[in-house]
């Protein structure tokens, strides 16, 4: 017996490269619906969280619901860039032959956004992940690149996701300029106490679980130290369902899930 069939699971949802489950939880859906207002308004939005709180899992959710006939989707998380190498980049994504100059690759990218918004009828949607790493020239170029028809056009949406330090970054005077052209900007707060134990049972019934193989200690004590952090549930979920099989166990208590939170060095 392997240990997903032990706790009656079709497979372990707690894990990367397993089948995703979304949990639509109420922020979520908040996030989601400031996702689509942005669709509509276009121009530049900003969503942050701590590490763990599931900002890629919703960008990425979200981002495979857009119609390709409306929206061509670029996703970059390759945040160190320098200023020429993400030029480089953005044209290569467009499906642009990359120049040597920074000023050609501006102008030839500028000419495909047009050429999607306004030939082709699609908006271009440039997702720019892990941005709290990215260098302030492009941060500074930003708002150059995007500007049409002297700032009076938004042929794009352009959303930057990282952690908190972001707003930071965006709060400095030097950057202005592009802050006060973001329409959209979210925190992602985490998950309250019933919401953490709502995800934790809707990835169990995901996996075609139907027992509570979580006792309510359990579940208390895993909602407690994950400080409702999904990747942090998942984490120690995971290691629950490891240690539970290894000893024999069909349910999980709460002793058991203080074991996996030293195991995972979490205690």
């Amino acid at each position: 017996m392997d240990y997903t069939s032990r706790f009656g699971l079709d497979f372990n949802p707690f894990i990367k490269n397993s089948r995703e489950i979304s949990i639509e939880t109420s922020e979520y859906k908040e996030t989601l619906c400031r996702l689509n207002v942005l669709l509509e308004t276009r121009g530049f939005g900003v969503i942050t969280g701590e590490a763990g709180k599931g900002k890629t899992t919703i960008v990425r959710n979200w981002s495979k619901t857009l119609n390709p006939s409306r929206f061509k989707v670029i996703y970059s998380m390759l945040t160190t860039l320098t200023v020429a190498e993400f030029y480089k980049h953005l044209a290569d994504q467009f499906g642009l032959e990359p120049m040597a100059r920074k000023n050609k690759n501006f102008k030839n990218i500028q000419n495909e956004i047009i050429r999607y918004s306004v030939e082709k009828r699609i908006t271009p949607v440039i997702i720019i992940d892990e941005a709290n790493y990215i260098n302030t020239g492009i941060l500074n170029d930003l708002k150059l690149l995007f500007n049409f028809e002297m700032d009076s056009k938004d042929r794009a949406v352009v959303l930057l996701v990282g952690l908190p330090q972001l707003n930071n970054t965006l709060r400095l005077r030097a950057h202005e300029p592009l802050r006060q052209r973001i329409t959209m900007n979210y925190h992602l707060e985490g998950l309250p106490k019933e919401e953490a134990r709502m995800y934790i049972q809707g990835k169990l019934s995901g996996a075609n679980c139907h027992t509570n193989i979580f006792s309510e200690g359990a579940l208390e004590a895993l909602i407690n130290v994950s400080n409702g952090i999904p990747r942090v549930l998942d984490k120690i979920c995971n290691a629950c369902l490891l240690i539970g099989h290894n000893q024999n166990m069909n349910d999980i208590n709460n002793d058991l899930v203080m074991m996996a939170v030293n195991e995972t060095e979490l205690g």
